[in-house]
């Protein structure tokens, strides 16, 4: 009999992830089948994709709201042929405000559900823990302080450790790095990263600018590198070197390229999220910061729960790489900060090594580790 899994990943990022868990599910159950909703990457792997995961790409609460109804139509389809089809098991992959609703559902209808992606429960919105152990059966979790949350809570979970671990090398090609961009060894680079949506380039380009400003008034030799993930963010920084006629500074903009950016830097300013988990996964000292609206930052600072925003501080407990943020990212701080790795090599050797430690620690094989977690699941063993 053909064993039949629904899944739903969210995003860009849940499509890469869903697809390398197919991949390991794949290699132990050969002719499973895999239906519901998912991207480019997951439909490679042969995923029946019901629904584009373009469509949860929702971006802030008023956007969610807006969307309210289409997504809810959606959701109750795909439950509706969840309940008709009976797979064998149900896998959300990140997105929890789409897939917790339809997880606790299809538990309900005797059908086990799956959390892969933890949600960040340890930052704020912990009260959500009672939910998700009312509708998941097995949580999979990247961070290796997660499962005794859920643990406590009664919840059956697995550490999975985090897929970039497994992807990034230990010891990045910063040399190789550097030849391929055309950047000589002696030359001192600054990679900028204001985010990937186009709310956070408007939010920190003027800053980063600003930024780059400051420190070639110290050190005219300086290169910048600011990798932009679309046309449109590429464009709105263009627009705003054009206003602040700064046109004429050594800021080189690439289609992307972020961890090669990363790699060949000599510090990275980066905008909090999962790309501050990659520089330090590249070894890199940094300066994690953020803008947001002042309304909204003031509503999820009341709400957290940790002293760091930046998943590297988070991860090894303490205040490794500065966190500039809001009225505090100011280019003169952000630019003395940045700096001061510059200037202070053997404070950077050490961070290398806390960050390597730190790699090894996340480094578990994750699609494979998942894998083992969900197939007592699909025969029926597990409890």
């Amino acid at each position: 009999m053909t064993v039949r899994i629904a899944m739903v990943a969210g995003e860009t990022s849940g499509d890469l992830l869903a697809s390398h868990l197919i991949r390991a599910l794949r290699q132990r159950i050969p002719d499973a089948e895999f239906f519901g909703i998912g991207g480019p990457k997951m439909q490679a792997e042969g995923f029946d994709a019901r629904w584009s995961s373009e469509l949860l790409a929702v971006h802030g609460y008023v956007d969610a709201l807006k969307r309210y109804r289409e997504l809810s139509g959606i959701r109750r389809s795909l439950l509706a042929q969840i309940r008709k089809e009976r797979p064998a098991a149900f896998i959300g992959v990140d997105a929890p405000d789409f897939n917790l609703w339809l997880e606790g559902k299809t538990k309900d209808a005797g059908i086990p559900a799956i959390h892969f992606v933890s949600p960040s429960i340890w930052a704020w919105r912990g009260g959500r823990i009672k939910r998700i152990a009312r509708s998941v059966s097995h949580m999979l979790c990247l961070f290796p302080f997660e499962p005794e949350l859920y643990e406590r809570a009664g919840v059956a979970v697995s550490y999975v450790g985090h897929p970039l671990a497994d992807v990034f090398p230990l010891h990045p090609d910063r040399e190789g790095t550097r030849a391929r961009l055309g950047i000589g060894l002696e030359r001192r680079v600054v990679a900028m990263l204001p985010g990937s949506r186009q709310s956070e380039v408007r939010n920190l380009a003027d800053n980063y600018i600003d930024t780059a400003q400051c420190m070639l008034a110290r050190d005219p030799a300086l290169i910048f590198l600011v990798p932009l993930a679309t046309r449109e963010t590429r464009t709105i920084f263009e627009h705003a070197l054009r206003r602040k006629q700064a046109t004429e500074l050594p800021i080189r903009m690439l289609f992307g390229h972020s961890v090669e950016a990363m790699t060949a830097a000599d510090v990275v300013l980066v905008a909090s999220g999962t790309a501050s988990l990659e520089a330090a996964l590249l070894k890199r000292p940094m300066v994690i910061t953020y803008r947001i609206g002042a309304w909204q930052y003031r509503l999820m600072k009341h709400m957290a729960y940790l002293p760091w925003v930046g998943l590297p501080n988070i991860l090894c407990e303490e205040s490794l790489v500065p966190e500039l943020l809001q009225d505090e990212a100011t280019p003169d701080k952000l630019a003395l900060a940045l700096e001061a790795w510059l200037n202070e090599p053997e404070r950077c050797a050490a961070l290398e090594c806390r960050f390597t430690e730190l790699h090894l620690t996340l480094r578990q094989n994750t699609a494979h580790k998942a894998a083992e977690a969900i197939l007592p699941y699909l025969s029926g063993a597990a409890p």
